[in-house]
C-alpha cells in the first residue's frame, strides 16, 4: 500500500511542476506566476479540489507522443472565494505555451458543466497561445466547445476572465463572451490576429502592446473591464468583484455587514452642485457619499469616462450604478457611453442586482461622427436595456435631464420605480437657451428680448416641479438625505415581482 501512495505523490508532483523548472523560472522572469500560484492566491486557503490532474492529449503527429505532460496545460476544479463556491480553470503556459487541445478543452468543459450544474460562478484565468496547432481541427472543435458552454452558461453563473499573459485567436473569443474581461498591465495582450500577421496582410507596423494591450482594451476597445498592475492584484480585485455578485441568477447578491447609518445625512451634498449651471462637478462624489463605507467598485473606468458603472453596497446589499459624469463632456450620452451602461444594465438585470441611476445629462452628444457611428441605435440599446430590465430601479436627478436623454436615463416612463429629484434638477426637452431661440425665432434680433424670454423659460422649466406636477417624479429630495431616501426605497422593493411578456428572447438593436 505504502509503494502506491509514494507513486501517487510522485505522479501528483511531477504534474504540479507542469513544463519543468526551468519554465517556471522563465514564468516568474517576465514578472508572471504559474498556473498554480494564481489559484493558490485566488482562491481561500486549502479550499482547491482539482479535477483531471493526470489527463494528457491523446495527439501522435509531429512526434508529440513523445511530449506528455500530466493536466496537458490547464489546471481546473473548485474551490472557494470568502467561503463562497467558485470553478476556476488556469491556463499553463508552461506546457506548450498554454495552447488548448482537444483534451484541455474538455478539463475546461468539465468544470463549465459542473459550474451550470450547481450554479456558481467560472473564473478562467487566461494564458494561451491559442489553439495547439499539432492538433489540427481537434483543437479548434475544442474552442468551439467551450464557446457554446460560455454561450449557454450567459445570464445564468457569472463568468470572469482574467487575461494573464499572450492571449491570440481563439483564446480571445471565450473570454469576449464573458461578463468580466481584467487584463495585468505589460503581460497581457488579447488580439485575433497578432502583429507579424498584421504586417504581412495590411502592412500596418504595430506593437503587440499597441494592438491587443491592457491599455488599449481598457480605453480604446472597451474589450476589457480594467487593468492592474500585476497577477498578485489582479487576482485580489478579482476576489473583490467575486463579493458583490450572486452565485447564479436564481439567487439574491450576497448581504454583508456594514457598519454605515441607513439614515446618515450628508449636509455637503446639499452644496454640490454649483451655482453656474455650466459649471461641472464630480459625480464620483455623490456615489462614494451614498455608499456604505465609501466603497465604490468602478466597471470600466477608462473608457467611456462619460459614464460610469460599478457596484456600491447600500445595507450591506449589492447596488448597481449608472451615473452621468459631468467632468467629461458634460456627462453628454454617445455611443461608447450607451454601449458600456447598456451592457452594465443587462448584467445587473440578468443576476438581480438592483440599479440605481444618477442623472445629470444635457443630451446626446452632436456631431457627424456619432451619427455616422449609428448613435441612434447605440443609445437605443441603453433605452432597450432599461425598459426590458425588471430588477429594482430607483433614479436621482441631480441637475439636467434633458431630450430624449432625460427618457433613457431610467426615467418614470421605462418603469422607473421611485424617481427622484434634487430642487436643482431640471428636467426639459432642451435647455433654456436653445428652446428661447426656437420658441421665440422671430425675436432673434433682440438680445433683449431674448434674455428675457431665455429668464422666462428658465424660470417655467429649469426646475423639477413640472415633472412632479405630472407624477414623473415621485419626490423631490434634500441632496443631504439621498443615502436615507435611496436606502428606503430599495428596501420597500426587496420583495419586487415584475415579468416581461413570455418571449423566445428579444431582439435588442445590437
Amino acid at each position: 500500500m505504502n509503494k502506491i501512495l509514494t507513486e501517487l505523490e510522485a505522479r501528483r508532483n511531477i504534474a504540479r511542476m507542469g513544463g519543468g523548472q526551468n519554465r517556471i523560472d522563465a514564468q516568474h522572469a517576465k514578472g508572471k506566476l504559474t498556473a498554480r500560484e494564481r489559484i493558490d492566491l485566488l482562491l481561500d486557503d486549502d479550499s482547491f479540489e482539482e479535477f483531471d490532474m493526470f489527463k494528457a492529449h491523446r495527439c501522435v503527429d509531429f512526434g508529440m507522443d513523445e511530449q506528455q505532460f500530466p493536466g496537458d496545460g490547464v489546471v481546473t476544479g473548485w474551490g472557494t472565494i470568502n467561503g463562497r463556491m467558485v470553478y476556476v480553470y488556469s491556463q499553463d503556459f508552461t506546457v506548450f505555451g498554454g495552447s488548448l487541445s482537444e483534451t484541455h478543452a474538455e478539463k475546461i468543459c468539465k468544470i463549465m458543466d459542473m459550474a451550470m450544474q450547481n450554479g456558481a460562478p467560472v473564473i478562467g484565468l487566461n494564458d494561451s497561445g491559442g489553439a495547439r496547432i499539432q492538433e489540427g481541427v481537434a483543437s479548434l472543435a475544442g474552442y468551439a466547445e467551450v464557446f457554446q458552454r460560455n454561450v449557454m452558461a450567459s445570464g445564468v453563473v457569472p463568468q470572469i476572465s482574467v487575461i494573464m499573459g499572450p492571449c491570440a485567436g481563439g483564446a480571445v473569443y471565450s473570454p469576449a463572451m464573458t461578463d468580466f474581461i481584467f487584463m495585468v498591465k505589460d503581460s497581457s495582450y488579447m488580439f485575433v490576429t497578432g502583429p507579424d500577421v498584421v504586417k504581412t496582410v495590411t502592412n500596418e507596423i504595430v506593437t503587440a502592446e499597441e494592438l491587443g494591450g491592457a491599455s488599449t482594451h481598457t480605453k480604446k476597445s472597451s474589450v476589457a473591464d480594467g487593468a492592474f498592475e500585476n497577477d498578485v492584484i489582479a487576482l485580489t480585485e478579482v476576489r473583490r468583484l467575486v463579493d458583490f455578485l450572486p452565485l447564479n441568477n436564481r439567487q439574491k447578491p450576497p448581504v454583508r455587514p456594514f457598519f454605515d447609518d441607513p439614515s446618515r445625512v450628508e449636509s455637503s451634498l446639499d452644496t454640490l452642485i454649483p451655482e453656474n449651471p455650466n459649471q461641472p462637478y464630480d459625480m464620483k462624489e455623490l456615489i462614494l457619499k451614498i455608499a456604505d463605507e465609501s466603497d465604490f467598485y468602478e466597471i470600466q473606468e477608462d473608457f467611456a469616462k462619460n459614464i460610469l458603472t460599478g457596484f456600491i453596497r447600500m445595507e450591506g446589499s449589492t447596488v448597481g450604478v449608472v451615473a452621468n459624469q459631468p467632468t467629461v463632456l458634460a456627462g453628454c450620452l454617445d455611443i461608447d457611453a450607451s454601449r458600456k451602461a447598456a451592457r452594465f444594465v443587462r448584467f445587473c438585470d440578468a443576476f438581480e442586482i438592483p440599479i440605481l441611476t444618477l442623472v445629470d445629462v444635457p443630451g446626446f452628444l452632436p456631431g457627424t461622427s456619432q451619427e455616422f457611428g449609428g448613435v441612434i441605435k447605440h443609445g437605443a440599446k441603453l433605452l432597450f436595456a432599461y425598459g426590458e430590465a425588471t430588477v429594482p430601479k430607483v433614479t436621482v436627478i441631480t441637475r439636467k435631464a434633458y431630450g430624449g436623454a432625460y427618457d433613457v436615463m431610467s426615467s418614470k416612463h421605462l418603469r422607473g420605480d421611485f424617481n427622484y429629484a434634487w430642487p436643482t434638477a431640471e428636467i426639459a426637452v432642451m435647455g433654456a437657451k436653445g428652446a428661447t431661440e426656437i420658441i421665440h425665432r422671430a425675436d432673434l434680433n433682440n438680445p433683449e428680448k431674448i434674455s428675457q424670454h431665455t429668464a422666462d423659460y428658465e424660470k417655467r422649466f429649469a426646475n423639477p416641479f413640472i415633472a412632479a406636477e405630472k407624477g414623473f417624479i415621485d419626490e423631490v429630495i434634500m441632496p443631504g438625505s439621498t443615502r436615507r431616501r435611496v436606502c428606503r426605497a430599495f428596501a420597500s422593493l426587496r420583495g419586487k415581482s415584475l415579468k416581461n411578456p413570455w418571449k423566445k428572447h428579444d431582439n435588442i438593436p445590437l
